[in-house]
């Protein structure tokens, strides 16, 4: 009696049921995904499109967890967002010195680099952050220009999907010294005009303060068209003249492009404060949570 014959084989990967080739595409890398194998065919691109694929990959990458319960508009768009996710500001906590910062002021006994809690200082709410620049008793200002496109954000992704970004800096005084801080964040086009800003007032804190940290936070959302390069300044000097380095501490500053959230009402530990700069240009959200005495 004959044997039996196996199972011919399959004559294309196409022959395979559809959600097994979707676990397949979740094993390609996604840029090959969209680069290489959506032009395979049209059952390849019309899989690769499917959200379904890239809620998959995040899951597999754990950029979400199974009960995961936030909206999501575009599931690619948040897998991309997600695989690009960092902090854009580099040496944001002096671990380098003064590498990779623009010195744009450096009055006074210039810019320095101190390890926390420093003289008449308190300990930073995170204990991996360990050092601090500090200013002096004459203006000291300091900056980096992030490229966006350099930083793997493609400009369609930019102009279309608009996602969010989000801003956030920390500074202090020492308790026996007055201080004033600033910051001024600004999107700005290929040509570096200038298309939304955030730069709110000077902060002045006085001589004999609880020398505490403060966070300030600001996301820019539906702002123009165009974005290509964020600028990032911030420093301040004292307020009491003293040669040396007694003018306000920053450290721990961010710049990360996001994927849009639902807005929530804020918490009532935070104080909305104003828009600043070009307000027709976004609908932004700004928290400080001041901490000063």
């Amino acid at each position: 009696m004959d044997a039996p014959h196996p199972k011919a084989a399959l004559d294309s990967i196409n022959e395979l049921p559809e959600n097994i080739l979707l676990e397949l595409f979740t094993h390609v890398p996604a840029r090959q995904l969209l680069l290489n194998c959506r032009l395979v065919c049209s059952l390849w691109r019309d899989l690769i499109d499917l959200m379904t694929l890239w809620k998959r990959k995040c899951l597999r990458e754990g950029f979400i967890t199974e009960d995961w319960d936030q909206p999501v508009a575009d599931w690619k768009i948040f897998y991309f967002l997600r695989s690009l996710h960092r902090n854009l500001l580099r040496n944001p906590c002096a671990e380098e010195d003064m590498f990779a910062w623009q010195i744009d002021f450096n009055g006074g006994d210039r810019w320095k680099v101190e390890s926390l809690p420093g003289a008449h200082g308190t300990d930073f709410p995170d204990p991996k952050v360990k050092k601090y620049f500090v200013t002096s008793y004459e203006m000291c200002l300091k900056s980096q220009l992030v490229d966006l496109v350099a930083e793997g954000y493609w400009e369609e992704l930019l102009d279309t999907f608009r996602p969010d970004i989000v801003v956030k800096d920390w500074f202090a005084a020492r308790a026996d010294c007055g201080c004033t801080y600033q910051l001024k964040v600004q999107l700005t086009s290929a040509d570096y005009f200038v298309l939304a800003s955030f730069e709110p007032p000077p902060v002045t804190i006085q001589q004999w303060n609880n020398a505490a940290w403060t966070e300030v936070s600001y996301t820019f959302s539906d702002y123009p068209r165009g974005v290509r390069y964020i600028l990032f300044q911030h420093g301040g000097r004292d307020t009491q003249y003293w040669a040396g380095w007694y003018g306000p501490r920053v450290t721990n500053s961010s710049i990360v492009v996001s994927h849009k959230r639902t807005r929530n009402q804020a918490s009532s530990e935070a104080q909305p404060g104003q828009k600043h700069g070009q307000e027709e240009a976004a609908q932004s959200s700004y928290q400080a949570v001041l901490q000063i005495s």
